[in-house]
């Protein structure tokens, strides 16, 4: 950033406060309040379902799903995972749900059906499929005990179908929204089932938490938040774009993506929110990035560096010209090209951020402890955010506009 924001630390705490007084901000208690009871409950039904079955199909969509995905991706988790995971419910596309029936096809499976009412079309049409598919593997009595419904505590279609039938259920808690949710069984649990460590979820939450809130003079948070959205008042940029050097972290974008975009896509108001992974979107993306409209601005990830990477080999008489490069970490290449694209960027006017994640512990660089750390890192300050904007970061009443349309062309009374 070339110009320094003047931030504005009182009406911060005041916005946090507003979080916690919110019916609908449950979430921000979670790293600290999450119940051991049920933290346990979670890992034993995890450990059931992976006992006796090769995938978990998770049905739901939007922040039914895209968190959970978001971390199994980018932990690689589907590499070593003794129950792999599947995703269905979050598009109405017949070929891939056919895809998912081949997948587990000659496999043991269970499914976790996730959403509050039970009615939401995506998820509940992908749902009688895979139902269909255990009733006819495995009969009536046997298929109901290989369904796990995470859903409304209290009442709904899925609650009570499953209340009926005797599914192992869990609950969606109600004052949280789907894409403030990660950190409930909606994502722990079919992360627990994939082999996730979900304790280290939590504490990286709490640790974003006890650095970030306590002391917010120096909290990277609030200058986050408080920055993108003097970039939009005071510069004209309406568009954000996430930018990583890691692939694995395509579906945390795009839980990203719904965060801000649902949370602050409202009266004509926020920022739109996109990402790229480099360097391969440089050789798509680069060229508008460095030259096209200056309504962008970009935030950049960064992790600690991996411990043992691979290195360049050396080859005698290689036409490619890479000598210079033989020896290297690719690691250390990344880096360089990581610095090297914000220094090009800046110049051709993008102002840049770079949130950086130190973890240790990781022979990666990205753990469960990171990912945690971000996910209520952009929580908080998606919700700061929307707030500044002056629009309510857990509702989304434009959602169902489009719901009504469909439902009149396909004749629902």
């Amino acid at each position: 950033m070339k110009n320094k924001i003047d931030l504005d630390y009182s009406l911060a705490s005041e916005l946090i406060d507003n979080i916690k007084d919110d019916p609908m901000g449950d979430w921000f208690a979670l790293p600290e309040t999450f119940s051991a009871t049920e933290l346990k409950r979670i890992k034993e039904v995890a450990k059931r379902v992976q006992n006796d079955s090769d995938y978990l199909v998770c049905i739901g969509i939007g922040g039914s799903y895209l968190g959970a995905r978001a971390v199994y991706e980018a932990l690689y988790l589907g590499d070593s995972a003794k129950c792999r995971l599947l995703f269905a419910g979050n598009n109405l596309s017949s070929p891939e749900l056919k895809r998912i029936l081949k997948t587990i096809d000659g496999h043991d499976f269970s499914v976790n059906v996730i959403s509050k009412s039970g009615t939401t079309l995506e998820p509940a049409v992908a749902f009688r499929v895979l139902k269909q598919a255990l009733i006819e593997k495995y009969g009536e009595e046997e298929a109901k005990k290989r369904i796990i419904a995470t859903t409304d505590p209290e009442c709904g279609a899925l609650h009570d179908e499953a209340k009926e039938n005797g599914y192992e259920t869990f609950d969606v808690p109600l004052g949280i929204g789907g894409r403030y949710s990660v950190l409930t069984p909606v994502g722990l649990f079919p992360l627990a089932v994939a082999g996730c460590n979900i304790d280290k979820l939590l504490e990286g939450a709490r640790h974003c938490k006890e650095t970030q809130i306590s002391h917010l003079e120096d909290s990277m948070l609030v200058t986050y938040a408080f920055t993108r959205f003097y970039l939009y008042d005071e510069c004209g940029c309406d568009v954000e774009v996430l930018a990583s050097f890691e692939p694995c972290l395509m579906y945390f974008n795009e839980w990203w993506k719904q965060l801000f975009g649902e949370s602050e896509g409202k009266d004509k108001q926020g920022i739109f929110p996109a990402s790229v992974i480099y360097s391969t979107d440089l050789h798509s993306l680069g060229q508008y990035m460095q030259d096209g409209r200056r309504n962008i601005f970009e935030t950049f990830l960064k992790f600690s560096p991996e411990k043992s990477p691979l290195t360049v080999p050396s080859f005698k008489g290689a036409a490619d010209g890479l000598d210079y490069l033989e020896g290297k970490p690719i690691t250390e290449i990344s880096d360089k090209a990581l610095t090297a694209t914000i220094k090009a960027h800046d110049a051709g006017g993008i102002s840049t951020m770079i949130i950086e994640v130190l973890d240790n512990e990781s022979e990666r660089g990205v753990s469960e402890l990171s990912l945690g750390f971000l996910i209520f890192f952009f929580e908080t300050a998606c919700a700061i955010s929307a707030m500044l904007h002056g629009v309510d970061p857990f509702n989304q009443p434009g959602v169902e506009k489009y719901k009504k349309e469909m439902f009149k062309l396909l004749g629902k009374e």
